[in-house]
């Protein structure tokens, strides 16, 4: 056991002397530059929906019909625009379900819904009456 363990000391000695040799390199002073790449954050659409039915791309009315074409052209965008999905609680079924079907076929990513927080009065009505 004591012949390994001087084995050893001597490689430790070893080790230590030459490891300061291995690390000398020339120094240059390399000039420092920021290389971080520009993320592109991606443009959002407000498409509302009132109670009638009306469609509201960023505020302005537009046709039903119209909407497939308009999500076509901002999902071959890079990057892809958020779509951002408000309808007003009267809102029929049927005009929301058209609207996130012609997201889907235009081949639209990212949709969100956008909702208000309840109030405190009106939750507590829901709560109680068992909705």
């Amino acid at each position: 056991m004591v012949p390994l363990i001087d084995v050893m000391l001597v490689l430790l000695v070893i080790f230590i002397v030459t490891a300061p040799l291995l690390s000398h390199s020339i120094k240059i002073n390399v000039p420092q530059a920021s290389s971080q790449p520009v993320q592109q954050q991606p443009d959002a659409i407000d498409l509302a929906i009132d109670a009638s039915g009306q469609v509201f791309w960023n505020e302005t009315p537009v046709a039903l019909e119209a909407l497939p074409q308009l999500m076509t052209e901002q999902a071959a965008k890079a990057p892809q625009p958020n779509l951002h999905l408000r309808a007003d609680m009267d809102t029929r079924y049927e005009t929301l379900a058209k609207v996130m079907a012609s997201a889907r076929q235009a081949g639209l990513q990212k949709v969100g819904f956008i909702t208000r927080p309840a109030e405190k009065g009106l939750e507590s009505a829901h709560a109680s009456s068992g909705n």
